[in-house]
Formats: C-alpha cells, structure tokens, sequence
C-alpha cells in the first residue's frame, strides 16, 4: 500500500465542514482510483492523515513525524521505511507549505499543495519538490492589475496582510498597477494582531482617500478583526476587490460586514466539476466511516445534536444542564444542511485537492509503466518495493492527464499549473446570506489582452446600481487637452492645460498634443485634423459682392456720363472744357471702376501679375488727365495776355504731351517691378486661425510703395496747379473742381495706408479696392457731377452767352 499525507486544519474544538470536505474528496478520489483498473492496476492506495492546526510548528512538527516513520521526532531518522507515504499533499496556507517545502527540498521528497499561492515557492532551486494545483499569486495580482484597466481605475488602495504573502505579494501588485498606468493612492498592513487604535488609523486613510478601489490581499484571519471595525464605520462608497484567499471565505458571519461587502468582487481559483462527488458527500454517514475520527463531531455539528452513548451519556460536553439536548438518531439527511455549512456544489480547494491526488496517482502509474533501460529508476522501485523520493518526483511533476471533468492536468517548469480564477461579485440575498456569482473569468493561457474577460452587466455594485463607480485621483482630459503633472504628485493626478492652437488629441487623457499639418485645423471636438477653409475676396462674399455691385455701378454711370458728353459735344459747357481730355478722363475712369473686378475672385497668377499693374497706370492716365486740363485752363488764360509766350502751347500738344510723359514713368516703374519681382499668388496658412488664405504676394513692397508714391506724387502737383489756378474767371475754370477731387483723392490715399497696414487677409484686398472706388468717385463728382447738372438738368445754362457772363 502507498500512503499520502493530508493536512487538516486543527479539530479540537471545533470542526470546519469546509476543511472536513478536504478530507472527503481526498476518500472520494482514492476510492476512485482504487476501483479504476486503468491506473494502478492491483495495487491499493492508503492515507494518513496530520493535523497542523493551521500554524506552522505543528506544520513542522507532523512533517518530521512522517520522514521519521512514527509518531515522534527523530530528525535525519527514518525508523520505519515501510510507513513512509509514497508524497505529501500539503498545505492549504502558504505559511504552512513554506517551512515544510524547506524541509522535504532536502529529500526531493514530492510535495504537491492544494492551496498555497505564494510565489516564491516556484523558486526550483529552494523549492526542488515542491509542486501545486493552484497557480502561484503572481498570476492573480497581473489579473488585479488587468482587472483596474478594464474598469479605468488608476487610483488604487491596497490592503495587505502581514505576512510573506501580504508584503510580497502587495509589493508585486503595486509594481504592476505602475506598470499599466495606475498609482497607489495608500498601501497599508494590517494584521490580526493589531490594536483598535492601529485599526482606526487605516480606517480613517481609506476615509480621507478619493481611491474608492481597494484591493485587499490578505489572508482571512487577518482581515476579519479589520473588518469587524471597519463595519462600525460608514464606508460604503469603496469598492473591495479580494483575493482568493478569502473572496470565498466564510468567516465573515456578521450582517454589517456582510452589508459593507455588498457588492464586492473579487477573483476566487477555479470551481471545478468532481462527478460523483456531490452523491458521495450526501451519502457519507457515521455507520459507513466506522474508522472516521471526524464524521461524528461534523455530524453533531452539522445537525445540532449530540449522539448518546450506551449508557445515556452524552459524546459531548453538555454546556448547559438545562439545555434541552437533541440526539443525533442516524436518520438525519444530509441534503437537509443549508449549503452555507455543508456546500456540496461549489468545488474550489476540494477540486484542487482532487486534483493533487490524482497527479500522484498518474505519477506513480507512470513509474510503474516505465520500463528500464539503465537510466536512474533502480531494481526495487520497478518491483514496487520502493523508490526513492526523487525518482517519484521525476514522474509527478511530468504528468499530463485529464481528469474526470474532461480538464487539461499539469505542471509547468515552475511546478504550477495554468492560472484560471473565477470573478466573483458578494451580493447580499433577502435572507441576509451572502450570495458569490460568477460574473467573468481570467485564464493566462489566453492571447494577450484578452486574458480578463468580464459581464459588466451582471455586477451589482455598492448601493445596488449598474453603474460602473469611479476610481481615480483626477478625470480624463477632454479632446483639446493634454495632461499636465502637479508637482510632487503621482502621474495619475495631473491638470488638465489646453492644447496650443492648432494643436488635437485624438483620444481623452494624453500627455501630448498633436499638431496639425498646415493645410489642416482642428475640428469643434479638436480630436481630428481636418482641411482648413480656403478664403479669399470672392465674388460669392457679402463683402466682394458689395464691392463688385459698387465697381459696376459706379462704371456704368461713368459711361452713362460718357453717353452724354459724346451727346452734347457740340453744346457750349461740353466744348469749354476741353471735349478730349474729358473723352480720356472719362475712359481712364471707367477703366479706374473696372480694375477692382481683377482683385475680387480667386488669385491667380494672371490676377496678382497684372492687378497692382492696372490699377497704377490707369490712375496714372486718369490723374495726368485732370493735370492736363488743369495746365489747359491755366495756359489758355495767361496767353490772353498781350506778349504772352504761351501762345505756341495752345493746342492739344501740350495735353497729350503731359499724359503720355506721366503715363510712361508709371509704366516705367511697373515694368521694372515685373521684371524683378513679379507679384505671385500664395497661401497663407499662418495668418487667420483655422483659414487658408489666398492672396497676391506682391513681390516687392518697395515697389508697390513706389508705385503707390508716384500716384500721390501726380495728385499732389495736381492739387497744387488746381489750388492756384482757382481764381482765374469762372467761365473758363475747373481747377475749384479738380482741387476738391485731388484734395479727396490725397485724403483718401493717406488713409488708405495705415488701414491697410493694420489689416490682413481679405480685408487688406478690400481696403485697396474701397480707396480706388472712393478716389475714383472722388474725380467723378467733383468734376463731371457739375457740367452734367447744367447739360441735364439746366439746359438753359448751357449757352455761350452764360459761359462768358453776359447773361446774369
């Protein structure tokens, strides 16, 4: 017979059904190996079974018992071989399993535990034996971490116990939470020992924190006194996440810690399918297990009674001897116990448990099928004799089976099998029972990222809502705005700072901005790049088409104005003031209307060659025009004078000469300018937020300035023959006429230039054409508005003899 060694926790006062369940899977499953003639065919397996009181002296204590092959401890002694268990199934803590690990390390002495997670037991070379059908904790806290970044908790708490796996195990989460982005708000031990000052203190940092995530990874005898205080206080808007070392624990009986728990999650190891299991449990009875040390005091336990003995006495110490006892009869139904004390559906530990069993038992099928080829398995250990414990170790930690739940079993090169747990969510039933349901899973062997998978819609969380509660120091940076770390602070709290114009974040809570290429802008949300608005003075503008409509009007009065001097050439008023000048002044005005058309529309390069270039010879023609019939009127009257030189510029020579000579220095100086910087057409992006603008790049502002100049320069001489030249008699004078029109001209000119200085875009483009349309209209009332009054209106003035002042 080979054995196995079972720890229990202590029974002396008393019995815990869930440890007892322990026990009875580990009957279960050997009876179920024994009675399979596929796994150790006529061979009988056996159990002994240590108590270790959940402390690790007596831990120590019956490990030494076992190597020593009696119930006492002889040390390097091994007394009895024959007594000797082929492995050790131990421990549930992983207190227990550390110190007994360290001991049967020194035998390679197989050790295969059902319950103890702490990681540094996968260390081979401390742990050499050790093996265990739970995954090692660091699986559980990578599945904390993944489980703070699918709710978008950066803001944790962490609670741990004071012991190896508390400090270490904390420390592992806090490392990994940093990992994924997240911060820990407090991490705080507690302890089973601590004083109620000590247990307010932690209390009142969880109060006084803005992490409502709490991660508590302790152990349950360390949590419970914690949370015993904690339910005197009104904490009810933290979210607890446990561990699986006590998310399933059934120590927390009182209806405030169950209330402050309500809504709980937390990971819990695999519940696995034992078939058979739940009818051998419901069939177990005192009359069958004869042998069973326990099933007595758990059968009390389970039914409150107390069997009796032969002579009427009580098996069990009466407390009170007014009681009224009831005695157990036998005929009691175990499918009677509520499931909260004898649960035989819900497989955790005792899967594990059977599990463990089962490795050994495959383990020591595969030693047995092995044949020998002179490798390390001497001649006893094929005869069944016995093997030494390294040898069995080779086989047990090779295995790879299915057990009868149709699941994958086996050991990695750590010793630990593939990481699976249970979410669970503690919800609070109407009995006032705490009910765990299962509401996502995390299995490592998944691709990764889709490790966690959780059904948001079946959690209910503190207070009884769905919705998802918040856990962070600051929120999510809106489109438009980037992080800003507050000094001294951890990364997850910040300042949310506006990003710089024409900059996006195309996601909620970056550290960066991105700026936009320069044909783009942001959009309203500022979380995408789009194309910015073209723009440019356009016909289809309220602007551009206000300044055509004004263009074409002001032209076609112009010709109207034409129209009725070619009408009435012959009438005296038409003839006095020079007939060609006027048809040229006419003509250049026109033209003068007409030049804005070329600035409104889109720029091109034809636009922005030639549109500065017409505007400055027209005017050119037009002022040398008016200085023209200015000079006209004043030579004519001075030639009256007897001896007067002046007489041979009589003529159109002179006009013609003075417009052509003015004419071509402007053409002089527009040539030059397109022959050393010609004007281009360009987009401006930088200019107006959000718009590209098209304009005429002039090429060469000394140019344009110059060209600007040499018009003021013509109306001022203009303005100045015209001023001295307003006396003369009024029959033969326009000069009072064309003095207004230059002196308009000039102003509107010099105030052109710090308006268009001060503007940019389309308004610059609509400030010159409003000058030229102003300056152009100018010139037109002033000196045509007059003569076409008389020509129209008053008829009877247009006579020689009221040109001459005969006629009052």
């Amino acid at each position: 017979m080979f054995h196995l060694n079972i720890k229990l926790l202590c029974a002396s006062f008393q019995i815990s059904h869930r440890y007892y369940r322990f026990v009875l899977v580990t009957v279960f499953a050997i009876e179920e190996i024994n009675q399979n003639p596929n796994i150790l065919p006529n061979i009988t397996l056996g159990f002994r079974i240590y108590d270790s009181c959940y402390t690790e002296i007596k831990a120590l204590k019956g490990t030494l018992w076992l190597l020593t092959g009696k119930n006492e401890t002889s040390p390097n002694f091994s007394c009895d071989s024959a007594a000797l268990p082929s492995a050790v199934i131990a421990e549930l803590a992983s207190k227990s399993s550390l110190p007994i690990a360290t001991i049967l390390a020194l035998y390679r002495y197989p050790q295969i535990s059902y319950g103890a997670v702490l990681p540094a037991l996968s260390d081979k070379l401390q742990f050499p034996s050790f093996l265990r059908t739970v995954p090692r904790d660091t699986f559980q806290l990578n599945a904390f971490a993944r489980l703070f970044t699918y709710f978008d908790w950066n803001w944790i708490g962490i609670l741990a116990s004071d012991n190896d796996l508390g400090r270490t195990g904390s420390q592992i989460l806090k490392t990994e939470v940093e990992r994924n982005g997240g911060c820990i708000a407090f991490l705080e031990i507690i302890s089973m020992h601590d004083t109620k000052e000590r247990l307010n203190q932690v209390i009142e940092v969880i109060k006084k924190s803005s992490a409502n995530a709490i991660a508590v990874y302790t152990t349950a005898e360390n949590l419970v006194p914690f949370m015993e205080e904690t339910s005197l206080h009104n904490l009810s808007g933290k979210i607890w996440i446990g561990a699986t070392s006590w998310s399933v624990s059934s120590d927390f009986s009182q209806k405030e810690i169950l209330e402050m728990l309500n809504g709980m999650i937390g990971f819990a190891h695999e519940q696995g399918k034992i078939p058979g299991l739940q009818k051998f449990l419901y069939s177990i009875h005192p009359s069958k297990f004869p042998d069973d040390i326990f099933i007595n005091t758990f059968w009390e336990n389970a039914f409150n009674c107390n069997w009796l003995n032969s002579d009427n006495s009580s098996m069990a110490e009466i407390k009170v001897a007014a009681e009224e006892v009831t005695c157990c009869t036998g005929k009691e139904n175990l499918k009677d116990v509520d499931v909260s004390k004898y649960d035989v559906n819900t497989f955790r530990f005792t899967y594990t448990t059977y599990n463990a069993i089962y490795a050994v038992a495959n383990g020591l099928h595969k030693v047995f099928s092995f044949k020998p080829d002179g490798s390390f398995l001497n001649a006893t250990c094929m005869t069944g004799t016995r093997c030494h414990p390294w040898q069995l170790h080779h086989f047990i930690k090779n295995v790879h089976f299915v057990n009868s739940a149709g699941a994958d079993v086996y050991f990695d090169v750590n010793g630990d099998p593939p990481a699976v747990y249970d979410l669970l969510n503690w919800k609070m039933s109407e009995d006032g029972n705490g009910i765990l349901e299962k509401v996502g899973s995390y299995v490592s062997s998944r691709s990764h990222g889709q490790e966690l998978k959780v059904n948001v819609s079946a959690i209910l969380w503190n207070k009884g809502t769905r919705q998802v509660p918040h856990s962070v120091c600051s929120e999510k940076c809106p489109f438009g705005y980037r992080k800003a770390t507050k000094q001294g602070q951890p990364i997850c709290c910040f300042d949310c700072v506006s990003c710089n114009e024409g900059e996006i974040t195309n996601s909620t809570d970056v550290s960066d901005c991105q700026k936009c290429p320069e044909d783009q802008w942001p959009n309203i949300h500022r979380n995408q790049c789009i194309l910015k608005v073209i723009q440019f003075l356009s016909y289809d503008d309220l602007l551009g088409a206000m300044l055509s409509a004004t263009s074409a009007c002001f032209s076609l009065i112009t010709a109207i104005i034409f129209f009725i001097f070619i009408k009435y050439r012959d009438t005296p008023i038409v003839k006095a003031n020079n007939l060609e000048l006027s048809y040229i002044l006419l003509g250049a005005l026109t033209l003068c209307f007409l030049s804005p058309l070329i600035f409104i529309g889109h720029p091109r390069k034809a636009n922005c060659l030639f549109r500065q270039v017409v505007f400055g010879i027209v005017f050119s023609i037009c002022i040398s025009s008016v200085l023209a019939k200015t000079t006209v009127v004043i030579v004519a009257f001075r030639a009256t004078n007897p001896g007067s030189k002046l007489k041979k510029w009589l003529g159109n020579q002179l006009p013609y000469t003075i417009i052509l000579f003015c004419s071509v220095l402007q053409v002089v100086i527009c040539t030059v300018w397109l022959v050393t910087a010609p004007p281009f057409s360009e987009m401006n992006m930088k200019s107006e937020s959000g718009k590209i603008l098209i304009l005429c790049n002039e090429g060469s502002m000394t140019a344009f300035w110059c060209m600007l100049g040499y018009l003021g320069f013509l109306a001022s001489v203009s303005f100045l023959v015209a001023f001295f030249a307003r006396n003369l008699p009024d029959s033969f004078n326009e000069a009072k006429y064309i003095t207004f029109s230059m002196l308009i001209f000039v102003a509107v000119w010099i105030s052109f230039i710090p308006a268009y200085l001060s503007t940019q875009g389309i308004y610059m483009v609509a400030v010159e054409v409003f000058a030229i349309l102003c300056s152009s209209a100018g010139m037109l009332v002033c000196i045509f508005s007059p003569k076409c009054y008389i020509i129209v209106l008053r008829p009877e003035k247009n006579t020689r003899e009221r040109l001459v002042g005969k006629v009052n």
